[in-house]
């Protein structure tokens, strides 16, 4: 890595005028620092607090996942190159937990093939150290708006998963027939049932599912994808 004195950091980041301060959108959310570095981590806390922002920083890509970053909110700013694991390690592992903390590398050792890579891993943005203070700042920004986005998108899944669990295992079947755009006497046909009984079964399976049209429960199907019956 890179390594940069405090002075150096520091004053890369010294912007002339006042700069908008730049709030998290979640009290609870924080921007996490991972670079084995500790003068550049601390640098980095005290442009990012002055910003307005919570922070917090880590040592290693070990050290990080001790805090349990399932349960993290916000964001991470993460090091390519460090001792152990790697920061695209790193990201790998948290793809795999489920983690939703969007991703900033800031790096002194970055190349295209590198780029690219955290890129594909769903990396919201690849800075080069020292980056200017007004970049890094719109990247944390981006970063933490995307984060609540996809804690959004991963509580309604969440919620749709738990309303699914709760249909018997008949109105899967038929939900799995509405879905394919079937009529209600093919859906019976194909279960041995009688039409009004897959009538009934489809008016339950739309209340409990908390959709009232079939646009919507094919909809909420998709964001599910774990029925092998659908798909």
């Amino acid at each position: 890595m890179g390594h940069l004195t405090m002075a150096s950091t520091e004053s890369s980041w010294t912007s002339s005028g006042d700069h908008e301060t730049i709030v998290p959108e979640r009290s609870e959310a924080a921007v996490h620092v991972v670079d084995d570095d500790e003068s550049l981590r601390n640098a980095i806390r005290r442009v990012l607090q002055l910003a307005g922002f919570e922070v917090r920083t880590y040592g290693s890509a070990g050290e990080f996942l001790l805090d349990r970053p399932d349960r993290l909110r916000g964001c991470l700013l993460l090091d390519v190159r460090m001792p152990g694991p790697t920061g695209l390690d790193l990201q790998e592992s948290l793809a795999r937990r489920g983690a939703v903390l969007p991703i900033i590398f800031l790096t002194g050792n970055g190349d295209l093939p590198m780029c690219v890579q955290a890129m594909r891993g769903g990396a919201v943005d690849f800075l080069s150290k020292p980056a200017p203070r007004d970049v890094l700042l719109g990247a944390v920004q981006r970063a933490m708006r995307r984060g609540v986005e996809l804690l959004a998108e991963r509580d309604q899944r969440q919620q749709v998963q738990s309303r699914y669990e709760t249909l018997t295992s008949r109105e899967r079947e038929v939900l799995a027939g509405v879905v394919r755009g079937k009529l209600n006497k093919t859906i019976a046909f194909e279960l041995g049932s009688a039409e009004r009984t897959i009538k009934a079964h489809r008016a339950r399976l739309m209340e409990k599912m908390h959709c009232k049209s079939v646009a919507e429960l094919v909809h909420v199907t998709e964001q599910l994808q774990l029925m092998p019956q659908v798909a």
